[in-house]
């Protein structure tokens, strides 16, 4: 009997015990449960059809929930059935007017609208895969961006008829131009509409797609060209599938109506959102633009449960001018990536107890984090599992000669937890790296050989991550961020964080800039001031030297009117390093610090020169 009340004692215990050594152990038991389960659904649905796509997932929900609204565009709205409907007659009209054929592919050059939903499809009913063009684009970065997808057929909007025209004659003599739109003389293209309207809806034959199968190309989808131009990442109907379990574990369900301002050529926007919703049978809420303006309008107005962000998208929603409506809408979950520690609490402050999803991923990269537990500022959590399944880690990285840095046998060097590092990913059958299309060079460069032994193979994310004792997974910065001065190594993002904090700037992009003479780079950073405000040299001076050690202090300051961003909302940080410090190349206000007099001063052609010439000491 005794050892029946010991057992008894210690079950009620166990929780509690749980709970003081590993507190977050109901979340990952949680995770791992939720991760396999969808994993295990999976593998079903591809043992019973090895052709198994999103594709199936869409016709499975147009039978079940046919006039179940699937995408809301402004006052459009597009049940899974009209959906349907309306890409089968865009396939017809492809087939018919257009050179493509079953295993070719497509390029989409559109903004934001319901005819990129249905084209996508429509080329999927066809057993063809789409490259999706950043219509910000133009030139020689269009032409290039098409030119290596393979595509033989562009389909652009009436709307972005110029940047085509601008490339048309550069183009290969059998590439076909299809503009969606009505009205103009152009016989090849800008009647398209018409002809999709005068198509069948009938169901097309599942023979034109009967060589697709889950390894297959669904899409490419381009990097940002942040060093370079950009490059096609392959994506593939496999990957399209396992990122839908990113939502399914954020408890994101058929019931929800997820919003999405993203643009469709970016992975979140049409991986995420709209491939997202077509995996859950959910409601997409699409806008043209992110618009800070009319973003909880239209929330309240659709009864959003569930919205998607990147970069500094809920830093833009927070600046806002408050209201008294902030905390009465419906949403209950954010995804993305992107937010800044400082304005994730900012966020939940102001609009209410939003569980926020940050998740790391690269578009090309073979493994994801995400953050299940809430934990501020935290993008992911460090699972047994996953990194059972996905082997990764975190390698010492030597911003100087921009590469993981070796020991004496050649191998890289792991960093312990607390610490910053590269994260790298070996490449096995469960976390392949597919590459990029074109130049096979631009997949070899992303690879890292005989890592931790010989032979074996990592993908270099070109990311500094950190984990905390508590196995939470931090970003820290992008290599080609992160810049070395005075023998560290700074990160931007956390100068960054600390500039942004100081009460007069609206918005803070720190970089590093190359002196004459000196080893590395040296900080710089560039401000946009809050309305209403001027630039104070002391006060800024005052709070980098309370928050920054010297060498990660910006030593020079650049007051911008606004803030240059991608069109994910990301900082460009090129031209700027590019121009450096020089005032006879800005016209934008320049300050330098000046540790003598404890702020910061104009930048002056004499103290630019004094720089250069070395007469005055950094």
């Amino acid at each position: 009997m005794l050892a029946l009340y010991t057992a008894a004692a210690g079950l009620l215990l166990l929780p509690l015990l749980l709970n003081y050594f590993f507190p977050y152990w109901r979340q990952d038991v949680f995770f791992i449960l939720r991760f396999v389960g969808f994993y295990m659904k999976v593998q079903r649905k591809v043992k019973r059809n090895p052709n198994y796509t999103f594709l199936d997932a869409f016709k499975e929900h147009v039978q079940r929930i046919p006039d179940k609204p699937f995408l809301v565009f402004g006052d459009e709205v597009y049940t899974y059935a009209q959906m349907d409907r309306l890409s089968n007659r865009a396939a017809r009209a492809l087939l018919e007017h257009s050179s493509l054929r079953p295993g070719g592919c497509a390029a989409i050059f559109m903004e934001n609208c319901p005819a990129y939903i249905w084209t996508w499809l429509a080329l999927s009913k066809i057993g063809c895969c789409m490259a999706c063009l950043n219509y910000n684009i133009r030139s020689k970065s269009l032409l290039h961006c098409f030119t290596c997808s393979g595509a033989s057929v562009l389909i652009a909007s009436t709307d972005l008829k110029a940047a085509v025209e601008d490339i048309k004659t550069s183009l290969s003599d059998n590439v076909q131009v299809i503009f969606v739109g009505t009205g103009s003389s152009t016989q090849t293209a800008d009647c398209f509409l018409e002809k999709v309207k005068a198509s069948s809806e009938q169901p097309l034959s599942d023979s034109l797609r009967s060589s697709v199968t889950f390894a297959s190309i669904a899409l490419y989808i381009f990097t940002s060209g942040t060093t370079g131009l950009p490059k096609a990442a392959i994506i593939k109907h496999k990957n399209l599938c396992l990122v839908a379990a990113l939502l399914e574990i954020s408890r994101v369900t058929s019931e929800d109506v997820v919003y999405t301002a993203l643009p469709l050529y970016h992975a979140s926007g049409l991986v995420l959102g709209i491939h997202g919703c077509i995996s859950l049978g959910a409601t997409c809420i699409l806008r043209s633009k992110f618009s800070v303006s009319q973003f909880w309008e239209d929330c309240r107005k659709h009864q959003v449960t569930v919205i998607q962000y990147v970069g500094e998208m809920l830093r833009y929603l927070c600046h806002a001018p408050q209201k008294n409506n902030d905390r009465e809408h419906c949403v209950k979950i954010a995804f993305g990536n992107g937010c800044r520690p400082e304005v994730w609490q900012e966020f939940l402050d102001r609009f209410g107890p939003i569980d926020i999803h940050e998740f790391y991923g690269a578009t090309e990269g073979n493994t994801a984090f995400l953050n299940y537990s809430g934990k501020v500022g935290a993008v992911g959590r460090v699972n047994f599992l996953h990194k059972l399944a996905v082997p990764f880690e975190l390698v010492k990285y030597d911003a100087e000669k921009e590469e993981p840095a070796r020991d004496n046998n050649g191998w890289c060097i792991k960093v312990p937890r607390g610490e910053t590092g590269l994260l790298v990913v070996k490449i096995t059958k469960s976390s392949e790296f597919f590459g990029y299309a074109g130049d096979k060079r631009l997949s070899e460069r992303k690879i890292l050989t005989d890592v931790f032994c010989k032979g074996d193979r990592y993908f270099n994310s070109g990311d500094l991550l950190r984990f905390d004792e508590e196995g939470f997974i931090y970003f820290q910065d992008r290599v080609g961020d992160t810049f070395r001065w005075k023998g560290e190594n700074v990160a931007t993002r956390e100068v960054e964080g600390v500039i942004g904090g100081h009460d007069s700037v609206e918005e803070a992009n720190v970089y590093g800039v190359s002196v004459a003479g000196h080893e590395g780079k040296i900080g710089m950073a560039s401000i946009q001031l809050k309305v209403g405000q001027s630039f104070d040299g002391k006060k800024l001076y005052d709070h980098v030297r309370d928050f920054l050690p010297r060498y990660a202090a910006p030593q020079f300051i650049r007051i911008q009117g606004s803030i240059e961003v991608t069109g994910t909302y990301k900082q460009c940080k090129g031209n700027l390093v590019k121009e450096g410090f020089d005032p006879s190349v800005i016209s934008d206000p320049l300050y330098f610090m000046d540790d003598k007099i404890a702020c910061y001063v104009p930048m002056t052609h004499d103290i630019h020169d004094s720089i250069q010439q070395k007469r005055l000491k950094l």
